[in-house]
């Protein structure tokens, strides 16, 4: 009887190791999918985490850009700043020693001279040393950082002066305080006016960059563009054609 029950017993054996067998491979292959799900998943995360930092850096850079190219033109400010000073404390300077030299000659004529009749008076010229004076306290207020102040000084000093040598000076620096005061309606008019009326001038170039940065703030992308595009095309080897590039590339 043993004999027979042998082979049963060997071949229940054997399809309970078969089944246990299939049963570990079963597990094997749910565990594996699950280990890879994992693996998915964390690369995932990774790569999004890359691309994060990836944006990050491109916004950084663009960042630095922007600031160097406004360090410039701040650099490039505060020089022309220093240089009116200079001029007008030269200017003021070169006043007194002409006014002198005609004082000279008008009064030895005025002694043998017998009086004429009075003729009409005639509009009386603007003195060289209040325009001088006025100028140089508006900049002065401007190196400050007192922008109101400084934007309310140079645009008195242009109407009160309106043949002055220093008009295209004080509309620009009218501009420049007036944007930093926000108001950038006020310094594009004066901006577009160094601009157009002076084109020949130092300031003309800057002038049209500062005008392009009233139009950006105002969300006028398109009318920006197309300043940006003349300071290049007209002053190509100016610093601000530089910063023009720049900011168009963007």
């Amino acid at each position: 009887m043993f004999p027979r029950l042998l082979p049963r017993l060997l071949a229940g054996l054997l399809a309970g190791l078969l089944a246990s067998q299939a049963q570990a491979g079963l597990f094997d292959d749910e565990e594996a999918r699950m280990r890879i799900n994992q693996m998915r998943t964390e690369l995932t995360a990774r790569i999004d985490k890359l691309e994060a930092s990836a944006r990050a850096q491109l916004e950084l850079a663009d960042q630095i850009e922007t600031l160097k190219a406004e360090i410039a033109r701040l650099r490039g400010e505060n020089e022309v700043l220093s240089n009116d000073l200079a001029n007008a404390n030269k200017r003021q300077k070169d006043f007194y020693v002409d006014l002198d030299n005609r004082l000279r000659k008008v009064e030895p004529q005025a002694s043998t001279e017998a009086p004429a009749a009075q003729a009409a008076p005639a509009a009386p010229a603007a003195d060289p040393a209040s325009e001088s004076r006025d100028y140089e306290a508006a900049l002065t207020q401007l190196r400050a950082g007192k922008f109101r102040e400084a934007a309310v000084g140079f645009v008195a000093f242009t109407k009160a002066y309106p043949n002055s040598s220093f008009q295209p000076n004080a509309h620009f620096w009218a501009a420049s305080a007036l944007y930093q005061l926000k108001d950038n309606v006020g310094a594009a008019e004066h901006y577009a006016k160094v601009a157009s009326q002076w084109p020949d001038d130092t300031r003309a170039p800057d002038a049209l960059l500062g005008l392009s940065s009233t139009q950006a703030a105002r969300n006028d992308t398109a009318g920006a563009t197309k300043t940006l595009e003349r300071l290049v095309a007209k002053y190509p080897s100016s610093s601000a054609a530089t910063i023009a590039r720049q900011r168009l590339k963007k």
